[in-house]
């Protein structure tokens, strides 16, 4: 009510200059078009059993597309996908994790006995989410950052044999974004995961177990048999245990030294797998457009982004309730208010919702290769995981200073809530959809929220996590940025 009484009061003042043909009882009335009730209801249909965790590729994402689809389509939105469509289509290939999974560490107690010490699914270790299908018992060893770069003098693979074993292998690089772009570059390509499977293969090794937390993540590569799982501290102190080494000064002495410290820890474990590899799935962007009302400026285009896409069965569904559920939600409460109250548009306005972000942020590299309307004319306004907490973060806003200061002046009129933002480097594995149209050179910022408990790719980011009241306050917010900004008489860029 408070909130709704400043709004009212709002209302005898003047609008901004930036957008003076629309009336404050316009832009008013659509933000309260915008409801909370909704936007939960959105983020509970995309959660829903029958979307299987929205892994792109599947039938099942395919089919909260088609509803994402016919949303947009009930609001008179263009669609703007292929050949007069709403999808942009793309080859995905994809892996499927199914029960019956585990990690078991073999402690030997007396003579011909040994303690089976099974490791807890969520908490303790998760299953690989493109692992090959099978089980392997081996020894584990020690390889450090799972990296061979020969021009950089470092192979944590030399002077051990993991053929046939398991390898325990450190998330990113010795030398990381933080060092700065010069030292960080030579190291970028090795800090990928695909890098680090992709070597352990090559050796001869039958498995892996990766230091990267107990989470889901099936952006990386497929090999038939090789098998493995994303363990956290649990499992690494256990491996480590009586072996004389500590971990801790075993990754600081290879940071420092950036030579490798690889050995035998002559532990033995079970990785045991059940999975089923799908080569040719095809995955889409969804896109929808309202073109601007302007001769010269409608070829300008403010994308507002999200993935819709999510993890799928690890081997639970994980719902992604927060990462990216409440975004799409938040993206389609802008899109309706603005195209069911008919908001003069100077610039086009498109709504995004990629595929694959999960999957090597294959959605945005393909809208990139592809654009419907021209890269040199766009901005970006994307978000990811948007449901959660108190508080809004925008990055990039300092890369971005016109971007930001629609989105500024905007929460001081109208919101009121805690904003930030921060410098976006770009540099490191890409992890936002944001990150690839920055890299493409398109300013964008990217929204998040924070500020209560949040649960990243396991199973407990569902709807019981969800702050509807932040979702409602970030669409209002992003609704009069873009009015703002696509009616401004100033240059976005």
């Amino acid at each position: 009510m408070r909130k709704l009484l400043v709004l009212l009061a709002l209302s005898l003042l003047v609008f901004p200059s930036r957008a003076q043909e629309i009336s404050e009882e316009t832009l008013l009335k659509a933000m309260h078009t915008i409801s909370s009730h909704d936007l939960l209801e959105y983020v509970m249909i995309q959660c829903d059993e029958k979307y299987q965790g929205r892994l792109t590729g599947t039938a099942e994402y395919q089919a909260c597309a088609e509803w994402l689809a016919g949303e947009f389509e009930s609001w008179d939105i263009s669609p703007a996908g292929d050949e007069g469509g709403w999808f942009q289509w793309f080859d995905i290939p994809y892996t499927m994790v199914y029960p019956d999974c585990g990690l078991t560490l073999h402690v030997p107690l007396k003579k011909d006995e040994v303690l089976l010490k099974h490791y807890n699914y969520v908490t303790e270790y998760m299953p690989g989410s493109t692992s090959g299908n099978g089980e392997v018992t081996a020894e584990v060893v020690y390889a450090g950052y799972g990296i061979t770069a020969p021009e950089l003098n470092y192979d944590d693979y030399r002077n051990i044999d993991v053929k046939g074993k398991i390898v325990l292998v450190e998330r990113e690089s010795p030398v990381g974004p933080s060092a700065g772009e010069e030292k960080f570059m030579p190291w970028y390509e090795y800090s990928f995961h695909q890098h680090k499977l992709a070597n352990a293969v090559k050796h001869g090794a039958a498995g892996m177990i990766y230091n990267y937390g107990p989470i889901a993540n099936p952006n990386n590569d497929y090999y038939e048999d090789f098998v493995y799982v994303h363990i956290g501290d649990t499992v690494v102190r256990d491996i480590f245990a009586g072996t004389g080494y500590n971990h801790r000064d075993v990754v600081r002495q290879i940071n420092s030294t950036l030579k490798p410290n690889s050995f035998n820890t002559k532990k033995v474990v079970t990785v045991k797998m059940s999975t089923r590899h799908f080569p040719d799935g095809k995955g889409s962007n969804v896109i929808g457009i309202l073109k601007g009302t302007d001769p010269v400026l409608k070829d300008e285009t403010i994308i507002i982004g999200a993935h819709l896409d999510h993890l799928g069965l690890c081997y639970e569904m994980i719902p992604g309730a927060n990462d990216n559920a409440s975004a799409v939600a938040v993206m389609m409460g802008v899109a309706k208010a603005l195209a069911t109250n008919k908001i003069p548009l100077k610039r086009s306005v498109m709504f995004l919702s990629f595929g694959a972000e999960e999957q090597a942020i294959m959605g945005a590299y393909e809208y990139i290769k592809q654009p419907v309307m021209p890269l040199e004319k766009s901005v970006l306004l994307n978000m990811d995981g948007v449901g959660v907490g108190h508080s809004i973060r925008a990055a990039a806003g300092t890369n971005y200073p016109k971007l930001w200061s629609f989105v500024e002046e905007a929460n001081n009129k109208y919101i009121h809530r805690p904003l930030s933002t921060s410098y976006f480097s770009n540099l490191g594995r890409p992890r936002l959809d944001a990150a690839r149209f920055i890299g493409a050179g398109v300013p964008s910022l990217s929204f998040s929220t924070y500020g209560s408990t949040n649960y990243y790719h396991i199973p407990l980011d569902n709807i019981d996590i969800i702050k509807p009241e932040i979702m409602e306050d970030l669409a209002q917010l992003l609704l009069v940025t873009v009015v703002n900004m696509a009616n401004s008489p100033d240059p976005l860029r």
